[in-house]
């Protein structure tokens, strides 16, 4: 007994985290491991699909998921004003889990329809984003600002090991299994979260002295729309709204000149694939080692501003880099930095902002900013970037206005995260 306690707390210093972090850490990383596990074995054929609907129909599908989201916010708005939070987690994965059983039959069935290939990109994206955001928003539930600086970055940590394994496991059974099948293993593993649920709920009880034994039992209070009005009264969530529209523009942007330059430098839809495994497989390896020994103790030190301020004041330096060298190369070294900085930085730093809100926009307000606000940012920024090359100017002036994107975010992206820094711990 003696010589685990001493294991434990030698693992938990060497993470950077107190003793008794120890097991909902390791919780909630497994949490999300089999939640992006399960989502990073399905990206690749999105990426394919995406392609194949049509390069040059990109803004049409980022305005067709905007659209789909602003249909499921409502819905999630009505069932969360009935349901219990405890078993509000439950509800909206098992519903996602059956709707990815129906397309598991929708690609077996037409497995070379555009449509079906089109349908197919915008549920995934609405899914991603969907299931994420309710994932932080439990996490945002059951730790306070002081324990999320130390384990959100562990626990994203979760996210990039699962995307690590995803691409491997779908390379994999890719063959035997086919798109079908990996939706079927991809809903087995969503599902394998709601024990992880379960358990972060009750050491949340136990764990937790401002914690009430029967708040998570309620239903959470407002009305469907609840969500979108609050922002608009609160000058804190108006600035994670910016945060998040700048940050999905820059993202656009890289997305939709990487579909560009990937469709023009390799042809075959094999060679698409391995290209797309492969930025992915970098993308999470970095992360992952800079969310386990890296992030946490940043946060700690230096602070939430530090997190949300340097990714975007490089990606500045990025974007000017790739106006004057439009290339692959670039563009890929500047597509890596910004996910990886994504995950290991501005993800975690972002969902630790929600830590000191109420309930309510702990779920309905920060999954309206997660879903409806991030995809219309992807809209909007979509149709400039199909608008700048209608006009012939190519990658050197949409890398110029995602030069200035980053910086407005760097600037945004710092006053929040002062704000954050100046709450004393466990001040919500």
């Amino acid at each position: 007994m003696a010589a685990a306690n001493t294991l434990r707390g030698r693992a938990a210093q060497a993470l950077g985290i107190q003793d008794g972090e120890l097991a909902p850490a390791a919780c909630g990383f497994a949490f999300f491991f089999f939640l992006f596990c399960g989502y990073f074995m399905l990206r690749p054929i999105r990426e394919t699909m995406g392609i194949q609907a049509g390069v040059n129909q990109l803004q049409w599908l980022f305005t067709a998921t905007f659209i789909a989201m602003l249909a499921v916010v409502p819905l999630f708005g009505w069932l969360s004003a009935r349901v219990p939070r405890a078993t509000l987690v439950t509800w909206v994965y098992a519903l996602f889990a059956l709707t990815m059983a129906g397309f598991a039959v929708l690609l077996h069935l037409r497995p070379g329809s555009v449509w079906a290939a089109r349908t197919f990109y915008v549920w995934l994206s609405v899914f991603n984003l969907f299931v994420v955001s309710i994932a932080w928003s439990l996490m945002a539930d059951v730790f306070r600002m002081d324990s999320a600086k130390r384990l959100f970055a562990l626990i994203a940590a979760g996210a990039s090991a699962g995307g690590l394994s995803g691409p491997l496991l779908g390379g994999l059974l890719a063959g035997a299994l086919g798109p079908a099948g990996l939706l079927l293993l991809s809903a087995l593993l969503l599902a394998a979260t709601l024990p992880l649920k379960r358990w972060l709920l009750r050491w949340r009880a136990a764990a937790r002295e401002d914690a009430s034994p029967d708040d998570m039992e309620r239903p959470i209070e407002g009305s469907v729309l609840a969500g979108i009005s609050r922002i608009f009264r609160s000058p804190y969530l108006m600035g994670i709204s910016l945060l998040v529209i700048l940050l999905a523009t820059l993202s656009t942007f890289l997305y939709m000149e990487q579909a560009r330059l990937v469709a023009h430098a390799f042809p075959d839809t094999a060679q698409r694939i391995r290209v797309f495994s492969t930025l992915d497989f970098a993308v999470q390896a970095l992360s992952l080692l800079s969310q386990v020994f890296i992030t946490g103790r940043v946060a700690t030190r230096l602070g939430l501003r530090f997190l949300l301020t340097a990714v975007p004041l490089a990606m500045a330096a990025g974007f000017l880099a790739l106006a004057a060298f439009p290339v692959f190369g670039v563009l890929a070294a500047v597509m890596i930095l910004r996910r990886v900085g994504e995950y290991a930085l501005i993800k975690p730093g972002r969902e630790m902002l929600f830590t000191a809100v109420p309930p309510a926009d702990k779920y309905k307000t920060k999954n309206v900013i997660d879903t409806v606000v991030y995809r219309a940012g992807d809209a909007a920024s979509g149709w400039v970037k199909a608008g700048v090359d209608m006009l012939g100017y190519g990658a050197a002036l949409i890398a110029l206005l995602g030069a200035a994107c980053a910086l407005g975010a760097a600037a945004v992206g710092y006053g929040l995260g002062r704000r954050a820094d100046l709450r004393r711990p466990g001040n919500h």
